[in-house]
């Protein structure tokens, strides 16, 4: 299976810059480049912090944008994004309001899951005993699957301490989850703005930079720092023996 990871789009009212940059443009280049060299893909997942502030016109424009990509893209919220306008502008999005936006979705890879870590009010990611719930009976009734977790907080700390105090709250309650399972193949996320991966817990990881600004690699300070640096998406190659994460700079 190949599928495309994009992330961190932070999308604003068309005219408007962001960091001195230009959102919609960078992320209109990256449909462009994924429309021209990776139409085969079978999907996208984008992991969140769609929309800079939560705006309708920023989620319009996303849905205009995704109706010209060559292949389904499947989409996750981040601490950035507003639910209620999110799904103004998706209505097939499953339920309604404050809902929590989390699915189960059948690829020919296993099962891709993605989740909800919004708490609205803090940029900080939660995992609330509700959606605990609702992640382990996934696990449950997929046990017999390969299973792919997509979110945009990741689950654990990734020396970056502005990111990390900023990072998900309930970190023991969510690996007792996905440690109790032995299908969960990998996580991939958003938040960071960095290209890291790893192994955490025996489960492999990664994450990339963002399709506008990144946040600088800084393992001191406890401030963000926004830089330019240029735009990623990463290309996933999955089979029965290993996956493999390409990150293009587009």
């Amino acid at each position: 299976m190949k599928f495309i990871h994009v992330t961190d789009s932070h999308l604003v009212a068309p005219g408007s810059r962001l960091h001195g940059l230009d959102p919609q443009a960078r992320f209109a280049r990256c449909i462009d480049s994924i429309n021209e060299l990776h139409a085969d893909a079978e999907c996208c997942v984008i992991t969140g912090d769609l929309a800079e502030r939560g705006g309708a016109e920023a989620y319009e424009f996303l849905a205009a944008e995704l109706a010209r990509c060559a292949i389904p893209t499947h989409l996750v919220v981040g601490n950035h994004d507003d639910r209620i306008a999110f799904r103004q502008a998706f209505p097939e999005i499953p339920g309604r309001g404050q809902d929590f936006v989390q699915a189960d979705l059948e690829t020919s890879a296993g099962v891709f899951l993605t989740l909800d870590t919004v708490q609205p009010g803090t940029h900080a990611g939660s995992y609330c005993s509700d959606r605990q719930e609702w992640l382990r009976s996934k696990l449950t009734e997929h046990a017999s699957r390969p299973v792919f977790i997509f979110m945009h907080h990741p689950p654990f700390d990734i020396q970056i301490p502005a990111l990390d105090v900023i990072g998900l709250a309930e970190k023991d309650e969510f690996a007792q989850i996905v440690t109790s399972h032995s299908n969960v193949r990998h996580i991939f996320f958003g938040h960071a703005h960095r290209p890291l991966s790893g192994v955490w817990k025996g489960i492999s990881f990664s994450s990339l930079r963002g399709t506008n600004h990144q946040i600088g690699l800084d393992f001191v300070s406890d401030t963000i720092t926004y830089v330019d640096e240029p735009p990623d998406y990463s290309i996933v190659f999955i089979d029965d023996e290993q996956i493999v994460v390409h990150t293009h700079t587009y």
